[in-house]
């Protein structure tokens, strides 16, 4: 499946709740209870519909987001239901970690082989001063034992905020879980849509401060391809480390020129790039009885119009791609 631009779409982002059970300050704000109805979101059947439909067109890679996907009621039976469908080639998940111990056997056993654990901080005051809930023990029980339970890769999410999780310290203990454990850490900008202003720190200097603090230095960095890994992601390996760090920069080093995926959010919505406020009603030509054929040219229809670049999708000028963090 080709967009306008013919590059190959073949993955699908679907946001199976916009419920969390933390309450980051960066994402909703810790105000912010205005959560979609519960008549309004997907049910598991329509997503299930939905993703029967895309793999028609070419789309066979999945991964379950949320808010937090753990948090809805059938999530691992619903992960086992979408990788049992035919051509399906893989399914992911991306959690923050705090239920996965009480899931992590269901998980397993519904086929889910890779997952991604959202965690800002190895500092426990900081956890619950970024999170609102004391829960660092839980995510860390939870990423050991998605290790030992044979989950691979285990990546782990850290979107950097200036001031709270961006200084030496912090960064070192990150580096050295990758050295303990064979995790893949990506250090990841903040988006411009979080509630809260004046914390986005670039890829760029992340990369600037490993290396002035003497925790990376640059002619040892192996660069390493991490399976699962879209064409936001650049990993790389140091001499001893069992895992890998990385970047993820929408922002500071583009990569719209490789992007491969569609979203769908929990109440229907699909979106073809992150960075654009335009959506295409799936729910609502999906409720009304429309057929397959129809769900299917709406489907074209938003490939056909999937732009080029973020800042096409902001209307601003198209960018020059995708470079290296540390080029």
């Amino acid at each position: 499946m080709l967009d306008g631009y013919n590059r190959q779409i073949n993955y699908l982002r679907i946001s199976l709740t916009d419920r969390c059970n933390l309450r980051c300050f960066y994402c909703r704000g810790v105000t912010d209870f205005s959560f979609i109805d519960h008549s309004e979101i997907l049910t598991y059947e329509e997503f299930l519909h939905l993703a029967r439909l895309a793999l028609k067109l070419g789309v066979d890679r999945f991964r379950l987001t949320g808010g937090e996907p753990l948090v809805r009621k059938g999530a691992a039976r619903f992960v086992g239901q979408i990788n049992s469908l035919p051509g399906v080639k893989d399914v992911s998940l991306t959690t923050n970690g705090i239920l996965l111990e009480r899931y992590i056997s269901e998980l397993k056993e519904a086929g889910l082989r890779r997952i991604n654990i959202s965690l800002d901080t190895l500092d426990r005051e900081k956890y619950q001063k970024i999170t609102g809930y004391n829960g660092l023990s839980q995510v860390l029980t939870g990423l050991e034992l998605a290790v030992r339970t044979g989950f691979n890769p285990v990546k782990v999410n850290t979107v950097i905020l200036r001031d709270f999780n961006d200084d030496g310290e912090s960064l070192s203990q990150f580096i050295n879980l990758a050295f303990k454990l064979p995790v893949h850490l990506r250090f990841i900008e903040l988006m411009d849509f979080s509630p809260v202003k004046g914390l986005f720190v670039s890829a760029t200097e992340i990369f600037k401060k490993l290396k002035d603090s003497g925790l990376i230095r640059e002619a040892e960095l192996e660069p390493v391809f991490v399976e699962g890994s879209g064409p936001a992601a650049h990993h790389y390996r140091l001499p001893g480390m069992k895992g890998t760090f990385g970047f993820i920069a929408p922002y500071s080093h583009h990569f719209c020129g490789a992007c491969n995926r569609l979203r769908l959010t929990a109440d229907g919505q699909l979106r073809t790039c992150l960075f654009s406020t335009r959506s295409y009603d799936i729910k609502a030509v999906l409720r009304r009885g429309a057929g397959d054929e129809e769900i299917i040219a709406l489907l074209k229809k938003a490939l056909a119009e999937k732009p080029g670049s973020w800042q096409e999708a902001n209307g601003q000028l198209t960018g020059k791609g995708l470079r290296s963090v540390g080029g």
